[in-house]
């Protein structure tokens, strides 16, 4: 971690991307709030039930979860949230291009639109995105954590998960990901082939079968349904067809004097007799020859049409209607075309063969996945080496974090157990503790207090957080369990993971409250007959009176005020004893 001391356990990172503006408008019994932020550590505080949970909530739905019911304010018809990110990571702007959006300068705008009806829409730099590019881009600008998170470290199957985001193995990943897909590969082509024999057999015989069955009627073109069709249509019309035919080649080349060719001879040689008497004479009379050869022409070629097949039509449309009747009983059973029916027989061509696979086939795919499955233990093997060398420094750093935080006694181990291979793997990881000495380590869900699974979560996020890619970090109540002396270092923590980059942190703690940089009062009044959630930044004795509510009483003494006072004052004078 960039030369930070493991027993410190310092979070050291550049300034980097920073929510600087929230627009909530009609979310609950919000009607509109407009915050700036700032680097550093901000506390948000409030009374119970003053909308801490919708600005959090608010900020989620930025960042792509689901819409709930009755999100928008009741009465309003559009709910807005809108938010802006200044000097975002190299990372951050590496997924934007990715994403196919501009980061030039380095800033980013969301919003996110909804309406009383359910409707959605999400705006990044003013063009519409979708909820799952929502989500690609969510990791790199806020990470959240709330008290859901520390339930969730009792979850097994969460560890695995939490290591990998400090392991970063993704080069590993890649490898490993690739040799189990095409072994899983291999071994489903295997078993297709060596499953139960009489399964086997039984698909044999019904693909043999439906292959007889289409060969049968010796499909060939894809397009013979639609030209029988045609030629049935055809034949069906004969007699007119036939009788048209004839009518027009008798008018136009008959034989008669009154046809068209024998009126064009007739015309041809009236003009001819013009010849030397008139101008022009001998050209009419050529035009008139040759239009006549066009009409004997015309007539031949319209002659050509008339069936000339001797087969009896009936006969022939009888024999259409049965092939067609053969064609439309496939089509039943293997699909809705010709090319449908081909497509099914070669499809069923392939799983025959795969069936009727020979003994050398088979050993050469028992073969093939033996191999896949060495790459894939050599491949999990490294994997298991990044994981178990990444456990050792997150048990190092944690063990350092939780001592600091009052947890002196603190044991730690990640257990890395090799599994057989599986998506994620072949690693079972679970994160085992003891926080009393003689004790052995036990899993967090048999020992972990609420306070003691709350700094467990800090300092597990604290690593982790230092190696993902947003650097605006939202802690929610993560003091929940402890007060007094362990509060302040829970304080002196996050005003320590602060330094460089910016830290929200909802909480109840006057010791963490008088540890920020900037102090963010949320309050629910009521206006025009309705509740109202209303945010703003405290200064001097704003801030100091706040304290002093949090440290309790009915009614805010002077010896509060004094308290709270002190406790601001001394945010920069450090405890020797804290450092411990």
């Amino acid at each position: 971690m960039r030369g930070c001391s493991p027993d410190r356990f310092t979070i050291c990172c550049g300034a980097s991307d920073m929510l600087r503006s929230l627009h909530i408008e009609n979310i609950a019994v919000i009607r509109q709030v407009d915050v700036e932020f700032y680097g550093g550590l901000s506390v948000l505080t409030g009374e119970t039930g003053a909308g801490k949970s919708i600005i959090i909530d608010s900020i989620n739905l930025l960042l792509g979860n689901r819409v709930p019911k009755e999100i928008v304010r009741t009465g309003a018809e559009t709910a807005v949230i809108a938010a802006v990110f200044e000097e975002l990571s190299d990372a951050a702007c590496d997924r934007l291009t990715e994403l196919g959006f501009d980061c030039a300068d380095r800033t980013l705008m969301i919003q996110r639109r909804m309406t009383a009806d359910g409707k959605t829409q999400t705006r990044l730099n003013g063009q519409i995105i979708t909820q799952a590019v929502q989500r690609k881009i969510a990791p790199y600008l806020i990470s959240i954590h709330g008290q859901m998170d520390s339930h969730r470290l009792l979850q097994k199957a969460a560890h695995l998960e939490l290591l990998d985001a400090f392991a970063k193995p993704e080069d590993a990943w890649t490898d490993y990901r690739a040799a189990y897909a095409a072994w899983r590969e291999a071994e489903k082509k295997l078993s297709s082939v060596t499953h139960d024999e009489s399964e086997r057999i039984r698909m044999q015989e019904m693909l043999r079968y439906q292959l007889e069955d289409i060969d049968a009627a010796k499909l060939r073109d894809p397009d013979e349904e639609e030209r029988l069709i045609r030629e049935r249509d055809r034949l069906g019309n004969l007699e007119k067809i036939n009788r048209q035919i004839d009518l027009c080649y008798r008018l136009l080349a008959g034989g008669e004097k009154t046809d068209a060719a024998g009126l064009l001879r007739r015309a041809e040689n009236a003009v001819r007799g013009l010849s030397g008497l008139i101008d022009g004479a001998d050209d009419l009379a050529e035009r008139l020859a040759a239009a006549g050869s066009e009409i004997v022409d015309v007539a031949e070629t319209v002659a050509g049409f008339a069936d000339s097949d001797c087969e009896d039509p009936t006969a022939r449309i009888d024999r259409i209607e049965g092939r067609l009747d053969a064609i439309a009983k496939l089509k039943r059973k293997y699909g809705g075309s010709v090319a449908a029916i081909l497509a099914f027989r070669e499809k069923a061509a392939r799983e025959l063969e795969a069936l009727d696979c020979s003994d050398e086939a088979r050993e050469q795919l028992e073969k093939d996945c033996r191999s896949l499955r060495r790459e894939v233990d050599r491949t999990a093997g490294v994997l298991h080496g990044i994981r178990t060398r990444a456990a050792g420094t997150v048990v190092e750093q944690v063990t350092g974090a939780l001592r600091f935080l009052d947890m002196p006694k603190v044991r730690m181990e990640v257990r890395v157990t090799p599994t057989e291979p599986c998506p994620t793997g072949a690693d079972d990881v679970e994160f085992l503790i003891a926080t009393n000495p003689g004790e052995p380590v036990q899993p967090l869900a048999k020992i972990a207090s609420g306070g003691e699974l709350s700094r467990m979560m800090l300092a597990l996020r604290s690593v982790l957080d230092d190696r993902d890619g947003a650097t605006t970090v939202i802690f929610d109540e993560i003091d929940t369990g402890v007060s007094g002396k362990t509060s302040r270092k829970i304080g002196l923590k996050l005003r320590e993971t602060a330094r460089g980059s910016q830290v929200l942190c909802v909480t109840h703690s006057a010791q963490i409250a008088s540890l920020a940089d900037r102090h963010y009062l949320i309050t629910k009044t009521e206006k025009d007959g309705r509740a109202e959630t209303a945010v703003r930044l405290l200064k001097g004795d704003e801030r100091v009176e706040e304290i002093a509510r949090i440290l309790g009483g009915i009614r805010v003494t002077d010896t509060q005020r004094t308290a709270a006072r002190e406790m601001i004052d001394a945010r920069d004078a450090r405890n020797p004893e804290e450092d411990a």
